[in-house]
């Protein structure tokens, strides 16, 4: 019997997860993490994840009985930009995936004359989350500090860099920076009319690769064994999708921790054009898989709990007791869940939360409502887009904290039309990267045979078709409600920079 211990780093907190080759989670552990808000800027700091992850290991180490652990991975959010010095050490506060400084260089990268043949290729476009534009913005707005970059990583990388000293990255953590992954090469005539070094980026790797043992003080400071090989698996979003188990042909994925991951999976690699979702190739798995990631999910359930529910002792029950008090359709409030821009699959930085129709009836009821409405509305964009891109979805895997609302889940059933399953384990993200390891290292013959025995769904939801033809109208209104609003973000950020400059806020839980 072989044990992988996955560190599994969100936007909200780290945590330590041991399992068994059998699928058995065999101890845990978790610490908050701190995020910062000022204006476009959304950093975390390395320090901390690094001084966690530590703390919540030798946790997990002492509770599983100081066994013997064969496996090591790390899982993080993709798209977030760490810069480090010779010794390792970070240079500023990590760029966030829903960062949005780098707004001016994303204009600059689209407009380089090499970018119109890379973005042909990769099938990504220049958003400022993505990593050369953050790149850019640290050179063009940093440039002595950028002087003193010895590496540029992901989360991923840079905590496997803590662990083994080496700077690495998967194929897929590397797209984000418009890598090629059938030619296997880095987009080096971009990077050089933009003037990111090549030599600056990680070491690319397959998902499931090994990279080495921990380092011997390492070894001290976690608790672990110096034997214990470290394996690259790959970053959240992907790893959640694996390790829901919906690896078949008309299945997709619903992840919904602080953002929605949803995805399906396409047996060959689709030739559509897309500009709202993303396919990625997961070579060694036989497939690519197709959708996105947004910038707020479950975050949209924080933020109402923030607003309305912040003295309660029992919030999120008794919010979704208010939510199920509501008429479908929010007494006619509608909610746009905009709060930090939205990337998968409008691709807006300007758009931002609205409520519409609200009335002097209305109370929390309507507006609770109308924002657990708002997620099953996430998902019926994203099913959308993935269809127009050729890949049917019948029924919807469920997972992340999310699915711990039923109410939620019979709403995402009631607007998509789709049947839901509901997992019994919510950590899909460090499910699915432990299956990514123990299949590469041939403990399994495939992903679903791994699946078999770490994935189990909980409870099987059908649509309410009655709740499906009013949602479907309630639709149209929330999408038109967008489009005549798009116009005026815009006009809005223009604004509000101007009248109120950046403040800066600390969000413990995003």
């Amino acid at each position: 019997m072989k044990t992988i211990l996955v560190l599994n780093m969100g936007m909200k907190s780290i945590r330590s997860i041991l399992f068994d080759s059998e699928g058995n989670k065999l101890a845990y552990s978790a610490l908050p993490l701190e995020t910062s808000l000022t204006g476009d800027t959304v950093t975390q700091m390395p320090a901390e994840w690094w001084e966690k992850a530590c703390k919540v290991i030798q946790e997990t180490v002492v509770d599983a009985g100081n066994i013997f652990i064969d496996y090591l991975t790390v899982t993080t959010s993709s798209s977030c930009l760490v810069c480090i010095d010779k010794e390792g050490r970070p240079l500023l506060p990590c760029m966030m995936v829903s960062d949005k400084r780098a707004k001016k260089e994303s204009i600059l990268l689209k407009n380089a004359n090499m970018f119109s043949k890379v973005s042909e290729r990769t099938g990504l476009g220049a958003d400022p989350s993505f990593m050369i534009p953050k790149a850019m913005w640290i050179k063009n707005n940093k440039k002595e500090l950028f002087d003193k970059v010895y590496k540029l990583l992901s989360p991923n990388d840079f905590l496997i860099s803590k662990f083994t000293g080496q700077y690495v990255t998967d194929y897929m953590n590397a797209q984000k920076w418009h890598y090629d992954m059938e030619k296997h090469h880095y987009p080096l005539d971009l990077l050089d009319e933009v003037g990111i070094p090549e030599e600056l980026l990680p070491e690319v790797v397959s998902p499931g690769a090994y990279v080495g043992n921990i380092l011997p003080q390492i070894a001290e400071a976690t608790g672990l064994s110096k034997e214990t090989q470290v394996v690259v698996s790959t970053y959240d979003a992907i790893c959640s999708f694996i390790g829901s188990g919906g690896l078949k042909r008309g299945e997709a994925s619903d992840v919904s921790g602080t953002v929605t991951v949803f995805r399906a999976v396409s047996e060959q690699k689709l030739e559509k054009p897309m500009n709202k979702i993303q396919q990625l190739p997961y070579y060694e798995g036989n497939m690519h898989i197709v959708g996105g990631s947004n910038n707020l999910g479950g975050g949209l359930i924080e933020w109402v709990k923030q607003c309305y529910y912040q003295n309660e002792q029992l919030p999120y029950e008794l919010m979704e007791k208010d939510a199920g008090e509501a008429s479908i359709g929010a007494g006619g409030v509608i909610f746009l869940p905009y709060l930090l821009g939205e990337r998968a699959p409008i691709w807006d930085n300007c758009a931002r939360g609205v409520f519409f129709g609200l009335e002097r009836m209305h109370t929390r009821k309507e507006m609770t409502r109308a924002v657990f409405e708002s997620t099953g509305f996430i998902d019926l964009d994203m099913i959308g887009a993935i269809e127009d891109a050729g890949v049917e979805i019948k029924t919807i895997r469920l997972s992340g904290g999310l699915a711990r609302l039923n109410l939620i889940s019979q709403i995402k059933a009631d607007i998509t039309g789709r049947e839901i399953q509901v997992l019994s384990e919510f950590e899909t993200t460090a499910t699915g990267a432990a299956m990514i390891v123990l299949f590469a290292q041939k403990i399994y013959g495939s992903l679903q045979e791994a699946a078999e025995n770490f994935v189990k769904i909980r409870m099987i939801i059908k649509p309410e078709l009655k709740n499906h033809e009013k949602y479907q109208e309630i639709y149209k209104l929330y999408k038109e409600t967008y489009h005549t609003l798009k116009p005026l973000f815009s006009r809005r950020m223009e604004l509000t920079e101007r009248l109120y400059g950046s403040k800066r806020i600390k969000i413990e839980n995003l």
